[in-house]
């Protein structure tokens, strides 16, 4: 990292706490106080995620929108490099969703309130019984008309790499029975990899796939329908590397 970006990323690592604060609170105040409903209110983590990377010094670029459809439903299936793919899809992805966050999230005072107000997802991820119920309600969700983000490998790649895609991911989306979008995040490892606390600036590019129907799966083809989407979240990276 160029001496010159350290201002920079020491910049970020203060003002994103501060920007979280302020942004759960102003959720919080326009839908309980303002009664706003939480469609309109998401233009807040959209502020919030695009002031982060516009001091970092990211810009993004999307492309394939004219895959989707803007009134339909979609769970958005995405490769996991960086903390700043949550920044890069929030800012820029262009479509209204919601995200799933494990329910200690929800634990956390002010943010936890502030993610509850605006229609976030809490994802029990016990074993058992309880977990099975979380499932289910996420699912009846995304069925009523809630599109969602999920990264099926579980966990931000090392090395930014594509890893496995779980199959457990899978079963949501047999659930909700909606179509899911394989989606390609391409440079955020360089912005800020895994294990580092400084980013750096950089060009980031989103590359939206043709939608999977999801009802011709079974939940015994769970693995199935894991393998194939992460061929074509494989070859979305693959194209898009060479043009990044």
């Amino acid at each position: 990292m160029k001496i010159l970006h350290y201002p920079r990323a020491l910049l970020v690592l203060i003002i994103t706490p501060l920007l979280t604060l302020f942004t759960s609170l102003g959720a919080l105040f326009f839908m309980f106080v303002c009664r706003s409903t939480a469609d309109k209110v998401q233009i807040l983590p959209k502020t919030w995620a695009r002031m982060i990377c516009w001091c970092a010094g990211v810009k993004v670029t999307v492309v394939g929108q004219e895959n989707l459809d803007r009134g339909k439903t979609y769970i958005f299936a995405a490769n996991h490099q960086s903390q700043f793919d949550i920044f890069a899809l929030q800012g820029y992805l262009g479509f209204d969703f919601r995200w799933m966050a494990k329910k200690e999230l929800f634990a956390i005072p002010i943010f936890g309130a502030g993610m509850r107000a605006v229609g976030y997802i809490s994802v029990d991820r016990s074993r058992g019984r309880q977990a099975l119920q979380s499932l289910n309600e996420a699912a009846q969700q995304i069925n009523d008309g809630t599109s969602v983000i999920i990264f099926p490998e579980g966990t931000r790649s090392k090395n930014g790499q594509l890893q496995a895609f779980k199959s457990g991911a899978m079963v949501l989306a047999i659930k909700a029975r909606v179509p899911i979008v394989p989606v390609a995040i391409i440079g955020t490892h360089e912005v800020l990899a895994k294990g580092k606390l400084l980013s750096r600036p950089g060009r980031v590019t989103i590359r939206l796939g043709r939608p999977i129907d999801t009802t011709q799966f079974k939940q015994a083809e769970k693995q199935e329908l894991a393998s194939r989407l992460q061929q074509e979240v494989a070859e979305l990276l693959a194209a898009g590397s060479a043009k990044h």
